[in-house]
């Protein structure tokens, strides 16, 4: 690619706005864990194909441009980072800037099984990694109905996305959802219209829903202590999905509530309506 092409294509996607007549796109915010919302050409012509790291993209029409809605995953080198767009038998790529995201450090105290695992529990958590990592590759060409979310449940954060955890000392993956305290039995809605595609008691994760809302665009929620919907049941936003429960690796009862777009968790500040305050 030509540098005055590479240059065009940067600043096209430097001046998307984050905002829609009719169906407003999540906020913008292009770090490690975040979501660049990117202008992949013009709506007049037939939707693009966009990938990201080998990753089929949602694309959405906005104001008369296609925008390519991208979930940067957390291990991701802040400083520019690109998309492929093939529309018919031309491609292209476009290039984005990737700013640096600093995200705290948080202690915690859990029992040691879920530290420290056991051979069964290691093989169980192996076992569950690959049925996860199966469910969560679900794609469809069904667009989203919304890709602002509605809170699942009502309640004060507890901790953040992104952090860099220590569980009993001892350095973990980051964060990568919003935990959302809430009273044990509190019911859990589903944040948009969607179909469940996976019902799972996971050793970390606990009773676990999760919702594909279409074009890889997937929310997750953990720790419940009852689950009321079943894998295949499409249903519509604010459905009932099951009760806030500690289930799998928690320090008491909340909601994990985790987003997932074009494989890649992202900070589900990003995409939610509204605070979840109290």
């Amino acid at each position: 690619m030509r540098c005055t092409d590479r240059i065009a294509l940067l600043f096209a996607a430097l001046c998307v706005s984050a905002s829609v007549s009719g169906r407003p796109l999540p906020t913008a915010r292009a770090v490690p864990g975040g979501i660049a919302v990117v202008d992949v050409g013009s709506a007049e012509e037939v939707r693009p194909a966009v990938t990201h790291d080998g990753h089929p993209v949602l694309v959405v029409s906005d104001a008369g441009r296609w925008r390519a809605i991208i979930g940067l995953p957390l291990s991701l080198n802040a400083s520019s980072d690109l998309v492929r767009v093939r529309q018919g038998d031309a491609g292209r790529t476009v290039v984005f800037p990737v700013a640096a995201q600093n995200y705290p450090t948080q202690s915690l105290k859990v029992a040691p099984k879920h530290v420290d695992l056991s051979k069964k529990d290691a093989a169980r958590f192996v076992s569950e990694r690959a049925r996860l990592d199966q469910v969560l590759d679900a794609w469809t060409d069904r667009e989203p109905s919304a890709l602002r979310l509605a809170a699942p449940v009502t309640g004060a954060r507890s901790s953040s996305f992104g952090l860099r955890r220590l569980f009993n000392g001892a350095a973990r993956n980051p964060h990568t959802g919003m935990d959302i305290a809430a009273v044990a039995g509190t019911p859990v809605l589903a944040a948009a219209a969607g179909q469940v595609v996976d019902t799972y008691d996971y050793f970390f994760n606990g009773n676990t829903v999760i919702l594909d809302h279409g074009m890889g665009y997937l929310t997750l929620y953990c720790h419940l202590s009852r689950i009321d919907v079943h894998a295949g049941e499409t249903i519509a936003s604010g459905a009932p999905l099951g009760l806030v429960g500690a289930t799998g690796r928690a320090t008491g009862p909340h909601l994990h509530f985790g987003v997932l777009l074009n494989r890649a968790w992202v900070d589900p500040e990003l995409v939610l309506a509204a605070a979840t305050a109290p």
